[in-house]
């Protein structure tokens, strides 16, 4: 029989793996990424994450998934690459942008004291859902953007509302490019949504219990 102390050291042993793995889990891309349905059948709770944020701040599922696909494609601890010195000495990475939403780290601090979500974190898909919906809801309320405006909220989300302000992606061809590539990603999520949104709405519940 083991004694006390083994046998607590045991279970945390055994809790302890129990979370690394159901993170690992959690964390792991969508296998499919360029269709909204196949990524809400995957991964069975975002839906509902995507569509709290939504209702809180008025941006919608297929654009806040369209932003997700573009800075991580839903890769929830992604980074900026860094910079390498002589092809091999690892250098700084080139800002802070960090998770899902790949918001830098200021952005974030930011985000958590306008809104009170200290505990949000980059790179947890409903916190990030949350993020882009609130910095969304800021450029309407700062910039004019219309909420339907994929093209010209990401051109806020990536340059800021001030640097929006200041028209600074017009002399970014690729940005706009991006842009471009953001608002039609977020129109075919909306056409796959519109097709499968009555399924991937429905709670799947365990045994007709929970």
């Amino acid at each position: 029989m083991l004694n006390k102390r083994y046998y607590r050291i045991f279970s945390r042993g055994l809790a302890l793996f129990v979370i690394v793995l159901l993170g690992a889990c959690t964390a792991s891309p969508p296998k499919q990424t360029d269709n909204v349905c196949d990524i809400f059948r995957e991964k069975k709770k975002w839906y509902k994450q995507a569509l709290k944020a939504q209702e809180k701040w008025g941006s919608s599922i297929p654009t806040m998934m369209a932003f997700v696909h573009q800075e991580s494609r839903f890769v929830a601890d992604a980074r900026p690459p860094r910079k390498y010195y002589l092809g091999f000495i690892p250098g700084p990475r080139p800002s802070s942008a960090y998770g899902y939403p790949q918001a830098k780290k200021e952005t974030w601090q930011y985000y958590q004291r306008a809104t009170g979500n200290y505990r949000d974190k980059r790179d947890k898909f409903a916190d990030a859902m949350m993020f882009i919906g609130w910095y969304n809801d800021q450029t309407f309320q700062r910039n004019k953007v219309a909420k339907n405006d994929t093209y010209n909220l990401y051109l806020a989300y990536h340059e800021g509302h001030g640097g929006y302000a200041r028209s600074t992606y017009k002399n970014k061809q690729w940005l706009t490019g991006v842009a471009k590539k953001v608002s039609s990603q977020a129109w075919r999520y909306k056409t796959q949504l519109d097709a499968c949104e009555k399924e991937v709405s429905k709670r799947r519940r365990f045994l007709g219990i929970f």
